[in-house]
């Protein structure tokens, strides 16, 4: 009995060392993302915050810092994705939807210019510089217009659930304008 107590104390106690240690380890990886990002190095900070998630995927903050970092590094298609992962963490946050349909509505934007585009497996990907005629209005096809639709559509249904949990925000009608933007276009497309 007495071999069992030590062995479940000595095993409880590796636990938690273990813990705090990663806890350590993921606040300063995220410290030094921060000192990353008010460099504006974007690359550092995101590696220091994939770094971070690799101890610990179930940090809101880490997910929320990431997405943000790839934002700033207009990388709207990873912003997404972690944004979305910061939701689940976090479901009922109004700043994280509204990110999300910021990212969403940035990405749609991209893919209308041809900067994001569409490959053979249905996967987006940024074209490499030399891929890009900005002089020429890029021709979407039909799989890369029912994307922007798609993101169009889901970056209004975020800011109206940031609206929803946020009501007296401050950029309401500026958000409110966005969503009205965005349904006006939906629906001249639709109509064409």
């Amino acid at each position: 009995m007495k071999k069992t107590i030590f062995i479940i104390s000595v095993l409880l106690v590796a636990v938690v060392s273990t813990a705090c240690i990663n806890n350590f380890a993921v606040r300063d990886l995220n410290n030094k993302a921060q000192v990353y990002m008010q460099k504006g190095d974007y690359p550092q900070a995101i590696e220091r915050l994939k770094s971070s998630i690799d101890l610990d995927p179930n940090v809101y903050e880490t997910h929320y810092n990431l997405a943000v970092a790839y934002t700033k590094a207009e990388d709207y298609i990873n912003a997404s994705e972690q944004y979305e992962k910061a939701l689940e963490l976090k479901p009922n946050d109004p700043d994280t939807f509204y990110s999300l349909a910021t990212a969403q509505n940035n990405l749609a934007v991209d893919i209308e210019q041809g900067r994001i585009r569409l490959n053979v497996d249905g996967k987006l990907y940024k074209p490499a510089p030399d891929e890009i005629d900005f002089n020429e209005k890029y021709e979407m096809n039909d799989k890369e217009q029912e994307f922007v639709a798609e993101y169009k559509k889901a970056a209004v249904l975020n800011y109206q659930k940031y609206l929803e949990l946020a009501p007296k925000a401050q950029d309401k009608e500026e958000v409110e304008k966005q969503i009205e933007t965005l349904t006006k276009e939906d629906k001249a497309k639709t109509e064409e």
